[in-house]
């Protein structure tokens, strides 16, 4: 349902120089498999869900969704996923109701179509209860409810959780992995993006981390844990970090050497 080939997005800064945000991000999802995308702030991980929800472009490589490319058909893409963060904007003055039934509408969906699907959706996600009440008056909960509502509306095959669980109590969160393990049950395809080991080691088929624009490594917790030969995630988590920063330490190290010396040797371009 989804795949990531060597992934690119850069950005020239005025201060940085060209900055890479996401550096050849290679991976697959399939249908009824949640996906972890593991890192800490910072890492690209939404960098790669916005170009994956055609926010962003790709500098270069390629993504799939549903068959569809990100670049050349961002329409049927954007048809086929659902999108949910922890900031997603609810309007104040609409009713949760209100809100979920316009964005069906912008997907296009029949009046009759919407009606039964809301009914079944307001269920399944226990909203029944403030299906009437105006966004402004929404708990945190309440909202990330509404924007996962919003999210699933027209039925995506894909469904994408950027830190959706940030900012939100324990009793709230909890009820936001239920939901998204019954979506894998129910054979969508997912990704699901944190940066809390605890989720992803709960509700993850397979997890890749992330730091500095790349992925380190991608597996089941078991495989990974066999591979670097580690029982404990938190210790193999910032193991790989540490690691691929002394990597890159080094060589930023050698570059410098080597433009020292080409310029001791008096070359003009170093």
């Amino acid at each position: 349902m989804i795949q990531v080939d060597q992934l690119t997005k850069a950005y020239d800064d005025l201060s940085r120089g060209r900055f890479v945000a996401v550096d050849q991000v290679s991976f697959t999802v399939k249908r009824g498999e949640i996906f972890g995308l593991l890192g800490p702030n910072g890492a690209g991980k939404t960098t790669v869900l916005r170009i994956l929800s055609t926010v962003l472009t790709p500098t270069s490589g390629t993504a799939t969704v549903a068959g569809y490319d990100v670049s050349t058909n961002p329409a049927a893409v954007r048809r086929n996923i659902g999108f949910v963060s922890n900031n997603t904007a609810i309007y104040d003055r609409m009713t949760a109701w209100e809100l979920v039934t316009y964005f069906g509408r912008l997907h296009g969906m029949a009046r009759g179509t919407l009606q039964s699907r809301l009914e079944s959706l307001f269920d399944q996600l226990r909203m029944n209860e403030f299906r009437n009440v105006p966004g402004g008056k929404l708990s945190t909960g309440m909202k990330q409810k509404v924007s996962i509502a919003r999210a699933m509306v027209h039925d995506p095959p894909v469904l994408i959780f950027d830190e959706a669980t940030l900012g939100l109590d324990v009793l709230v969160a909890r009820n936001l992995l239920e939901v998204i393990n019954e979506l894998r049950i129910s054979g969508k395809c997912l990704i699901f993006s944190t940066h809390i080991m605890s989720e992803v080691q709960r509700l993850c088929d397979r997890i890749a981390i992330m730091h500095q624009g790349r992925i380190l490594d991608i597996g089941t917790l078991k495989d990974l844990k066999e591979r670097h030969n580690e029982d404990d995630f938190e210790e193999l988590f910032f193991g790989l970090l540490s690691q691929h920063e002394k990597r890159q330490d080094g060589k930023q190290t050698d570059a410098n050497e080597e433009k020292s010396l080409r310029r001791s040797a008096g070359d003009p371009s170093a």
